[in-house]
């Protein structure tokens, strides 16, 4: 197949505007996951709720997380406009709300109305961008949208810092309006899709009810277990086998209803099987680095919240450069060999940051996320893209979902994971055994040490797995 130039791709081509509509969805849900950390302490001092605050971050991935699957069933009866569109209209009715919050459970609830929003718009728009562009576009195409990922680290915490110091951190909210309303004209002005003609299926609201439901418990079992409830306690025994078994009726429905939300048949396709497990681990790896390379850097390294800020911006700025150099190595050797040509640096970048410690630079550790996110490009968007070129348009949605939903759910597991080996390591590092509530650089170093080496097992894990894919696409359209 022949290579594909940067103008075939990029914003001066023919699907130039779709792509910068595709961009600016993309960056609605890229900014609010970096946007409103650096603002937490200004809103806590406006509504108060110290001890409820974390819950603005776990109500928005829980309820982002939970339909992802059903908006990509939805998009394959519907079509993807209409899906996308619903998406950022309740992303940008969240953030009205959020912006004339009155308090902290008020805040919490309509951050969880932001991410019913965003749970349509990411999976889309990598579903949209799937189906404009061929296997020999869909790398550098996908290169562009992990890029606002890249800026968004860079400017979110920011402009959140700004708005929360000099303007008033509502305006974190209302700043998303013009975005929606420019995203929604510039896609419906330029996005004409042709759907497969033939009657519309029924929807199989059983399966969206139990599927949404069922994973709403188990991720909000691993968002707060250890933290709002023991492990073990009734609460948190009861919240997983609940969980549990509202996925065993969900699965018992699709194998019984003619048009399932998720078809289980789908995954008895290795490829399908494969890159999910790829998704999901990637989302593990990723939330432990931006979840503790910050504190580490700014707490154990003694370095201003700006520079470690920048530390794990490389990770995404990596990342992106990557992906869009991954379509000339896929063509050439295959999705497999690919992903192993980027297991190098993602293990070595893995490997080094195990070792840091209080003596580290900030330097080094900024190396760390290059060579991680370098990795990451050669390995999240190829195993994407081989998901996406294994079906045909009416079951790409569902499968782009499946996929997002994957790394959702790893993100989960690492924040239960990830949070049980930190806190361990701190209790045992401090000299009462009890978790200090400002503890010192020596402790920073200890509680970030166990995280790491859990990340390089992580993406060692990862790269077995990616040895399992399929080297070439089931189709090349």
């Amino acid at each position: 197949m022949a290579a594909t130039s940067r103008v075939d791709v990029g914003f001066r081509s023919e699907r130039g505007p779709i792509l910068i509509a595709l961009m600016l969805a993309t960056a609605l849900v890229a900014l609010e996951s970096t946007i409103l950390a650096t603002a937490i302490p200004t809103i806590v001092a406006d509504l108060g709720g110290f001890t409820q605050f974390p819950w603005l971050f776990s109500a928005y991935l829980l309820t982002q997380a939970v339909l992802v699957p059903v908006y990509g069933k939805l998009s394959d009866v519907f079509g993807r406009t209409p899906v996308l569109l619903f998406g950022i209209g309740v992303f940008a009715a969240g953030s009205v709300l959020c912006a004339l919050a009155w308090s902290m459970p008020a805040l919490i609830a309509f951050r969880a109305v932001q991410g019913l929003g965003a749970g349509a718009v990411l999976p889309m728009a990598q579903t949209i961008a799937g189906d404009i562009y061929t296997v020999a576009e869909r790398a550098r195409a996908q290169g562009y949208l992990a890029g606002v990922w890249g800026m968004s680290a860079v400017i979110g915490p920011a402009f959140g810092g700004v708005f929360a110091d000099f303007l008033s951190w509502r305006w974190i909210f209302w700043i998303n309006l013009p975005l929606c309303a420019l995203a929604a004209w510039v896609l419906v002005r330029n996005f004409r899709e042709d759907k497969p003609a033939g009657p519309r299926p029924r929807i199989d609201w059983a399966g969206v009810g139990t599927l949404a439901a069922g994973a709403a418990l188990v991720i909000l079992g691993l968002l707060e277990g250890g933290q709002a409830w023991e492990w073990t306690s009734a609460t948190g025994i009861g919240i997983f086998a609940a969980g549990a078994a509202l996925l065993g009726v969900f699965g018992w429905i699709e194998t019984r209803v003619a048009e399932p939300i998720l078809p289980i048949r789908l995954f008895t396709r290795r490829v399908l099987v494969t890159t999910s497990a790829v998704s999901c681990l990637v989302g593990a790896v990723v939330l432990g680095l931006t979840s503790y390379v910050p504190s580490f850097v700014q707490g154990s390294l003694g370095t201003t919240a700006l520079v470690a800020g920048f530390t794990l911006a490389t990770m995404t700025i990596g990342w992106p450069i990557a992906a869009s150099q991954s379509g000339k190595l896929y063509l050439r050797i295959g999705f497999r060999n690919t992903g192993l040509v980027g297991a190098v640096p993602l293990l070595s970048g893995a490997a080094l940051l195990a070792r840091v410690g209080v003596d580290s630079s900030a330097w080094y550790v900024a190396l760390c996320c290059v060579l991680v996110g370098l990795g990451m490009g050669l390995i999240a968007s190829p195993a994407l893209i081989a998901a996406q070129s294994s079906v045909d348009w009416s079951e790409r949605g569902v499968v782009t979902g499946a996929n997002a939903f994957a790394r959702a759910i790893g993100s989960a597991v690492g924040v239960a994971m990830f949070g049980a080996l930190a806190n361990t390591a701190l209790r045992d590092e401090a000299s009462d055994g009890a978790v200090t509530v400002s503890p010192d650089a020596a402790q920073l170093a200890a509680s970030a040490t166990p995280v790491f080496v859990a990340v390089l097992v992580c993406a060692g894990v990862l790269v077995s797995c990616v040895c399992l894919i399929p080297n070439r696409p089931l189709q090349t359209e």
